[in-house]
């Protein structure tokens, strides 16, 4: 599986404790919203900084809306009924939550999740 299933992610985030469908929409809000804020503020204040400090700071929060696009992608495809129960069924998920819940900071790191979903995207799913 590499580093992290950027799908698994998404599914785990939008499940949580309870699995409500009240959160499933928070959570495809919060990577929506993500996603555009992040890289409009991160292309604007990169474009209009003076500073390459500013600049590298703009490119940092683009890359980090990048990430929350690629959560965005599968959290839409996860939204159809049953797609999110099929995609946790036989999982732990408290144990999941667990490990998740210390993966998910990986988002700080511009791009690492938009490049880890195109790569996974091009294999197919393992039925874990």
């Amino acid at each position: 599986m590499g580093l992290l299933d950027v799908r698994r992610l998404a599914a785990i985030d939008m499940h949580g404790v309870a699995g409500t469908r009240r959160r499933q929409r928070v959570i495809l809000a919060e990577f929506i919203l993500g996603a555009v804020v992040g890289v409009i503020i991160g292309v604007w204040v990169a474009v209009l900084a003076g500073t390459p400090a500013w600049q590298a700071f703009g490119a940092w929060v683009a890359g980090i809306g990048v990430n929350y696009a690629a959560l965005a992608w599968h959290a839409v495809s996860l939204s159809r009924p049953g797609a999110l129960d099929a995609e946790l069924a036989g999982v732990d998920v408290p144990r999941e939550l667990r490990r998740y819940s210390l993966l998910q900071f990986w988002v700080v790191v511009p791009l690492l999740l938009g490049v880890l979903a195109v790569g996974q995207s091009r294999r197919p799913r393992n039925a874990t």
